[in-house]
C-alpha cells in the first residue's frame, strides 16, 4: 500500500553561545563509524549503499549531507567527517519539532520516540514526547541542570506509536523514518517534511 509520509521539523540550537559553559555535548563512541560499517555493510565493500542504509534510517537520512564524494554511498571516513562536524559546532542539544498527521488529520496523543542509531554508542540519549491535539510534539532526552531540553547531534530513528497499536510497523518497530540532528542537516534546513501515516 502506498502512502505519503509527512513530518514538520523545526530546530533550535543550544550550544556555547549564550548557554552555560557546563553544557557539554554528548559524544558518539570513538569507533562509531567503524561499527556502522561492520553492522550494515552486507557486501563487505567497505561502503554503505542506499539499500544497506535501509536498516539504519537515521544514517540514511544523512546520506546526502555526508556523501562528500557523491557516489551514493557512505564510507567510514565520511561518517567520521559528519561526527567531527557535529563536535566542531559546539552544539550540545537541538530542539526538534514534529507535526504528525494521519489520513490528512493531526495525529493526537501519539507517543513519539527519537532513538539514536545503536552504532553511535551509549552516550547519546533517546528522546520522547507525545503529540498534542494539533499533532505537534517536541521530543526531548531526559533533562537536568547540565542537559537542557532537546536532543544531541546525531543520527536518530523516529518511532511513532498510539495506544491502540494500529500504526504500521514501518513507522515504529520496523521504522523507515530517520533524522540527522545537526545544525546543517538537509532534513532540518530544507523546509517542513510532511508524513501522512496510513
Amino acid at each position: 500500500m502506498r502512502f505519503l509520509c509527512t513530518l514538520c521539523l523545526g530546530v533550535l540550537f543550544v550550544g556555547c553561545s549564550g548557554a552555560p559553559s557546563r553544557v557539554i555535548p554528548e559524544a558518539p563512541a570513538r569507533n562509531a563509524a567503524a561499527t556502522a560499517i561492520e553492522q550494515f555493510d552486507a557486501d563487505k565493500d567497505g561502503l554503505l549503499s542506499e539499500q544497506e542504509l535501509a536498516k539504519a534510517p537515521g544514517l540514511k537520512a544523512g546520506l546526502k549531507q555526508g556523501d562528500t564524494d557523491q557516489d551514493g554511498k557512505l564510507s567510514a571516513a565520511e561518517i567520521n567527517g559528519r561526527i567531527a562536524a557535529w563536535a566542531n559546532t559546539k552544539v550540545a542539544r537541538m530542539q526538534l519539532v514534529l507535526m504528525i498527521t494521519r489520513h490528512g488529520q493531526p495525529l493526537a496523543s501519539a507517543d513519539v520516540k527519537i532513538v539514536p542509531e545503536s552504532f553511535l554508542g551509549t552516550a547519546l540519549q533517546a528522546g520522547a514526547g507525545q503529540t498534542n491535539a494539533q499533532g505537534r510534539v517536541m521530543p526531548s532526552a531526559p533533562e537536568s541542570d547540565d542537559k537542557p531540553h532537546g536532543l544531541a547531534p546525531g543520527y536518530y530513528r523516529i518511532e511513532i506509536q498510539t495506544a491502540n497499536g494500529d500504526i504500521p510497523a514501518a513507522f515504529n518497530t520496523a521504522t523507515t523514518l530517520g533524522v540527522e540532528m545537526a545544525p546543517d542537516s538537509n532534513i532540518l534546513t530544507a523546509g517542513p517534511l510532511r508524513i501522512e501515516i496510513p
